[in-house]
C-alpha cells in the first residue's frame, strides 16, 4: 500500500489540484493507496477540501514542517511513504519510477522541482531550477517538494529532524543515504514558486549569510526563517513584489548566480591575457575576489559530509561521501589559495 502524505497549512488555494494529481497518479500505477492531509493549524478551508477529495485528515498544531511530516508518517498505514508538498503536482511517471526503484532495493528518493513556465518569477529562480534538475541527479540531493521512502527506512532514520525549521529535508536525505540507496528521478515535479514571489533577493542573501555565520540559530529557531518559510498570509501568494528595492536585490542575486556559473571559464584564460592595467583585468580581479571568498563555504560543507561519512553504514555511501569530501576539499583549498593571493596583491598595491 502507498501512503501519500501532504503537510498543509492554509492551503485552500492549491490543495485541491494537488490531491487530484495524486489520485490520478495513484490510479495509473494500479496500487492501493491512501492520502493523508496533515492539517497543521489551518484557519481556512484546508480540512474541508481534503475531505471533499476523500483524503484522511490528521489535525496537528506544530507549525513546523518536520514535525508535521512526521505526524503524517506515523499515522500512515502504507509500507511506501510519499511526502508531497501541498503546492506540488505529481504524475504517474515519478510515482512509478519511485516504486520501481524501491522494488529494486532503494530505501528512498525524490524528484527535483520545476516551475510552470507561465508563472511569474525572478529570472535567477528560473536558472537555479533548471540547474537543480541536473545537479540533483549528479549529487543525489533534491528539495522537499517530493520525497519518498520505505516505512522501514522512515522508522530507522527516526523521520525528519524536528529540531530543524529549515533544510530538514537535507538532513533526512543524508539519514536515508546512510540506510541504503537514494534514487533521484530524472523527471521533475511541478511546484509553486510562490515563496520567491513574496521574498526578495536581499532576503535570500541575508538568509544564506545567517546560515553561514550563525547556522545553529538559523536552522533551529523558527524566528530566523519565519518570514520566508512560515508566513501564514496566502492572500498575496500570486503577486510579485515589484518595488525598486526588490527588483534591485533580485538583480543582485542574478549577478551573483551568473558569476558563480561562469566563474570556472576564467580558469582557462591566462592572467597574462587580462593585465590588471586593463578594465577587463580589473573586472576579472573583482570576480576572483568574490568567488574565492564564496568558495570558502566548501570547508564547512566538507565538514558536514565528513560527519556523515563517519556515520555511514554502506560501502557505496562511504565512497560517495568520500568523493564529495575530496571535491569540496580540493576546491576549498584552491579558493583558500585564491584568498591569500588576492589579499597579498591588495597589500602589495597598498604599500607600494
Amino acid at each position: 500500500m502507498i501512503s501519500f502524505i501532504v503537510p498543509a497549512h492554509n492551503e485552500q488555494a492549491c490543495l485541491g489540484r494537488t490531491l487530484e494529481a495524486i489520485q490520478a497518479a495513484a490510479l495509473a500505477v494500479g496500487q492501493s493507496y491512501e492520502i493523508i492531509v496533515v492539517n497543521d493549524a489551518s484557519t481556512d478551508a484546508t480540512a474541508e477540501i481534503a475531505l471533499k477529495h476523500n483524503a484522511r485528515v490528521v489535525s496537528v498544531n506544530h507549525r513546523q514542517i518536520a514535525a508535521t511530516r512526521n505526524s503524517g508518517g506515523k499515522s500512515a498505514a502504507g509500507d511506501r511513504l510519499f511526502f508531497v508538498d501541498a503546492d506540488t503536482t505529481i504524475d504517474a511517471g515519478v510515482v512509478a519510477a519511485a516504486i520501481r526503484q524501491m522494488d529494486k532495493g532503494a530505501v528512498g528518493g525524490g524528484a527535483p522541482p520545476v516551475f510552470d513556465k507561465h508563472e511569474y518569477l525572478p529570472l535567477y529562480v528560473r536558472i537555479i531550477a533548471r540547474l537543480h534538475v541536473v545537479l540533483a541527479k549528479l549529487f543525489g540531493f533534491t528539495g522537499g517538494a517530493f520525497l519518498f521512502c520505505t516505512r522501514e527506512a522512515f522508522q530507522a532514520t527516526g523521520g525528519f529532524n524536528e529540531r530543524l525549521y529549515w533544510a530538514e529535508e537535507v538532513d533526512f536525505i543524508l539519514a536515508l543515504k546512510r540506510e541504503g540507496r537514494f534514487f533521484v528521478t530524472w523527471k521533475p515535479v511541478l511546484t509553486s514558486g510562490r515563496r520567491f514571489r513574496t521574498t526578495s533577493g536581499l532576503q535570500v542573501l541575508t538568509l544564506i549569510a545567517k546560515a553561514i555565520f550563525s547556522p545553529r540559530k538559523t536552522f533551529t529557531r523558527r524566528s530566523s526563517v519565519e518570514k520566508i518559510w512560515y508566513d501564514s498570509n496566502r492572500a498575496q501568494d500570486h503577486q510579485m513584489r515589484k518595488s525598486f528595492a526588490v527588483r534591485a536585490s533580485n538583480a543582485l542575486v542574478l549577478v551573483v548566480l551568473l558569476l558563480m556559473v561562469t566563474g570556472p571559464i576564467w580558469d582557462f584564460i591566462p592572467w597574462s591575457a587580462t593585465p590588471l592595467s586593463t578594465l577587463l583585468g580589473k573586472a576579472r580581479f573583482c570576480i576572483a575576489f568574490f568567488l574565492c571568498h564564496l568558495g570558502l563555504l566548501l570547508w564547512p560543507l566538507a565538514l558536514i559530509l565528513l560527519v556523515n561519512l563517519l556515520r555511514q553504514k554502506r560501502w557505496a555511501g562511504l565512497f560517495h561521501s568520500a568523493a564529495l569530501i575530496a571535491f569540496c576539499t580540493w576546491q576549498g583549498w584552491n579558493c583558500t589559495e585564491g584568498v591569500m593571493w588576492v589579499w597579498s596583491s591588495i597589500a602589495h598595491w597598498t604599500l607600494r
